[in-house]
C-alpha cells in the first residue's frame, strides 16, 4: 500500500501554488509600476511647482506630461479670450518638421473641442472623432489622443495634448488621473509664475517713472523725459515701435517723438481727432488696445502707419484736468497681443510721466516769476537810487560850473555833465528793457529782435555775423522804424549770403543824435555793377519813406557796406 501510485493528485497544487506565485509577482510589478509612476508624477510637480519664468514653466509641464502617459508626442496651447490658442508648444517635434508643417493650430477642430467644452477628453482613434479636421502636410501619423484642461483658479488657461501612446496601445483611465493632477499642479505653477512676472513688471515700471522724473526734475526738457519714458515702455512690453502724438489747440495730434521700427511713420504726422486709436484712447479717457491693429475698426484714416503691425497699445498721457498727448506702443504683425499683466501698470506710468511734466512746468514759472521780480527789484534800484545819485551830482557839477574860471577846466566840467546825462539815458533804457519782461504779450525790444536776426541767418551764412550797438536803441527807435530795422537786418544778411561769397559780417546799431544808422559790412567779392538791384531797392524805398537813405559800397579791405540812416525825430 505504502509504494501505491497516487496518479497526478501531487502536482496539482504545485501548479496552483506557480499561478499564486505569478499572480503575485503580477501584482508586485503592479504596485511597482504604480509606485515609480507616482514617484514621477511628484517628481514633475515640484519640478514645475520650483519654477518662475512663465516660458520656461510651459515648456517643463508638457514635457513632464509626455514621461508621465508614455506619449510619442505632446504639446501645451494657451488660451486667448476663451476662443482659441495664442500659443502652442508642442513637444516631441524637430525643428524642421515644424517648419515644414508651418503654421500652429490656432484652435480648431479637436483642439479646438477642449476649448468649448473643457472636460478631460479621451480617444482610441482621433480622426474618428466628429470634431476632427484632419492632419496638415508633413504632419506624422497620431491616432490615440488624451487631453485635460488646464485650469488657473476659475479660468481655464489651456490644454494639454498628448497623443500616440507608446506601443501602439491606448491612454486608460490612469493615465487621464495622472494628467489631471498634473494639470492641477500646472495651474498652481503658472499662477504663482504669473505672479511674480507681475511683480517684476511693477518693479521695471516703477524703477522707469524713478529714472524720468528724477532726469525731468534735475533740469532736463519735456521732449528728453518723453524719449526716456517712450523707449523704456518700450523696452519692458517688448514692443518694436514707442511713438508719442502731442494734443494741439485744435484738438488735433502731432507726432513729436517715435523710436523703434517703423519710426519715421510716425515723426510729423499729423492725426485728426477722430478715425485713429490715439483719438480713440482720447475719447475712452484710458488705455485701449488692438489685437491686429490693420484691421481694427476704429482705424479709419493714416494706416499706412501701422503698415507691417499687429497688436498697439494707446494710453492717454496727462492729468485730469490737463491732456498732453498720447503713449502707443506697437509690435510686429504676428506677434502675441499684449496681455493685461503688460498693460496694467501702463496708465500709472503715463499719469506719472504727465504729473512730472505738470510739476516741472509749475516750477519754470515759479522761477519765471522769480526772474521778473529779480528784474523789477534792479529796475527799482536802478531808478531809485543810482539815477538818483547821477542826477544830484550832475546838478551839483552844473552849480560850481560858474565858479570855475578856467577855460579848458570849465570845458572838461561840461563834458563830465554831458557824460553823466548820457549815462543816465543809458540806465533808463536798462530799466526799459527790464520791465518790458513783466508783460507777458509785450513784443521784444529792437535789441532782442536784432540778436534774433541774426541767428537766424546763421543758418544760411554759414557762420554768425557779429553785432554792437551804441546809443538808446530800445527806447529812442520808435516802435514801426524797429520794424523797419528788422527786415532791413534780414534782407542785406540774405543778400550777403546769396551774392558776397563771405566768409565774415559785422553789422551795428548806432542811435545817436537822432539818427539811426544800421551798418552790414562783409568781406565777399564786392557788388557787381550790373548786378540785380531789386533788394537794394527795397532797402532804398524803406530809407525813403523815413525821410533817410541808403549808401552801398566798398568797404576797405574789400567786400561790400551798406549803410541804411534815418532820422529818429520823424514818425511814419
Amino acid at each position: 500500500m505504502g509504494g501505491e501510485d497516487r496518479g497526478d493528485g501531487g502536482r496539482v497544487p504545485r501548479l496552483r501554488f506557480d499561478e499564486l506565485l505569478e499572480e503575485l509577482h503580477a501584482r508586485i510589478d503592479e504596485v511597482r509600476g504604480a509606485r515609480d509612476r507616482l514617484n514621477g508624477l511628484l517628481e514633475a510637480v515640484l519640478s514645475v511647482g520650483q519654477g518662475l519664468d512663465l516660458p520656461q514653466v510651459l515648456r517643463e509641464i508638457v514635457e513632464a506630461a509626455v514621461v508621465l502617459v508614455d506619449a510619442g508626442y505632446g504639446a501645451l496651447g494657451v488660451i486667448e479670450g476663451g476662443k482659441k490658442l495664442s500659443q502652442f508648444l508642442p513637444v516631441g517635434i524637430s525643428d524642421e518638421l515644424r517648419a515644414q508643417i508651418g503654421d500652429l493650430p490656432s484652435g480648431h477642430g479637436l483642439l479646438g473641442e477642449l476649448i468649448r467644452h473643457p472636460e478631460p477628453l479621451r480617444l482610441g482613434e482621433l480622426s474618428e472623432h466628429p470634431a476632427s479636421s484632419g492632419f496638415p502636410a508633413h504632419h506624422p501619423p497620431m491616432h490615440s489622443f488624451l487631453g485635460v484642461p488646464i485650469r488657473v483658479r476659475d479660468e481655464v488657461f489651456g490644454n494639454l495634448y498628448l497623443t500616440e501612446k507608446r506601443g501602439g496601445a491606448e491612454f486608460d483611465a490612469e493615465d487621464e488621473a495622472v494628467l489631471s493632477t498634473l494639470a492641477v499642479a500646472a495651474g498652481i505653477a503658472i499662477e504663482n509664475a504669473r505672479l511674480f512676472e507681475e511683480v517684476r513688471l511693477r518693479e521695471r515700471w516703477l524703477a522707469a517713472s524713478a529714472e524720468f522724473t528724477s532726469a525731468l526734475l534735475s533740469g532736463s526738457s519735456e521732449i528728453q523725459v518723453l524719449e526716456v519714458m517712450t523707449e523704456r515702455a518700450r523696452q519692458i512690453t517688448s514692443a518694436e515701435l514707442g511713438a508719442v502724438y502731442l494734443l494741439g489747440r485744435g484738438g488735433e495730434l502731432r507726432g513729436a517723438l517715435a523710436l523703434g521700427e517703423g519710426a519715421d511713420a510716425h515723426r510729423g504726422v499729423v492725426l485728426p481727432g477722430e478715425g485713429t486709436l490715439a483719438a480713440a484712447a482720447l475719447v475712452e479717457g484710458g488705455l485701449i488696445t488692438a489685437v491686429d491693429v490693420a484691421a481694427d475698426e476704429r482705424v479709419t484714416v493714416e494706416r499706412g502707419c501701422w503698415d507691417g503691425f499687429g497688436p498697439v497699445v494707446a494710453v492717454p498721457v496727462g492729468t485730469k484736468d490737463k491732456v498732453r498727448g498720447v503713449l502707443m506702443l506697437g509690435r510686429r504683425a504676428g506677434r502675441p497681443a499684449f496681455t493685461e499683466a503688460e498693460t496694467a501698470p501702463l496708465s500709472g506710468f503715463a499719469g506719472q510721466t504727465a504729473l512730472a511734466l505738470e510739476l516741472a512746468d509749475r516750477r519754470r514759472d515759479a522761477e519765471q516769476m522769480s526772474l521778473l521780480a529779480d528784474r523789477d527789484r534792479i529796475a527799482r534800484d536802478l531808478h531809485d537810487l543810482a539815477i538818483q545819485r547821477l542826477f544830484a551830482t550832475g546838478m551839483t557839477l552844473q552849480s560850481v560850473q560858474r565858479l570855475v574860471e578856467h577855460p579848458e577846466a570849465s570845458e572838461r566840467l561840461v563834458r563830465a555833465i554831458d557824460d553823466l546825462d548820457s549815462t543816465i539815458k543809458i540806465i533808463r533804457s536798462t530799466i526799459f528793457g527790464l520791465r518790458e519782461h513783466e508783460t507777458p504779450n509785450a513784443l521784444p525790444g529792437l535789441r532782442i529782435r536784432a540778436v534774433r536776426t541774426l541767428e537766424k541767418s546763421a543758418e544760411v551764412l554759414g557762420f554768425a555775423p557779429a553785432l554792437r550797438w551804441e546809443g538808446l536803441i530800445d527806447t529812442d527807435v520808435p516802435r514801426p522804424v524797429a520794424d523797419d530795422v528788422v527786415a532791413v537786418l534780414g534782407e542785406a544778411l540774405t543778400n550777403v549770403a546769396r551774392h558776397a561769397q563771405a566768409s565774415k559780417a559785422e553789422v551795428s546799431l548806432v542811435a545817436q543824435a537822432g539818427t539811426l544808422a544800421v551798418t552790414v559790412v562783409d568781406d565777399g567779392v564786392g557788388i557787381a555793377e550790373d548786378g540785380r538791384r531789386s533788394g537794394l531797392r527795397n532797402l532804398a524805398e524803406r530809407a525813403a519813406n523815413l525821410g533817410g537813405e541808403l549808401r552801398v559800397a566798398g568797404a576797405a579791405d574789400g567786400g561790400t557796406r551798406l549803410e541804411w540812416r534815418v532820422p529818429l525825430g520823424r514818425r511814419p
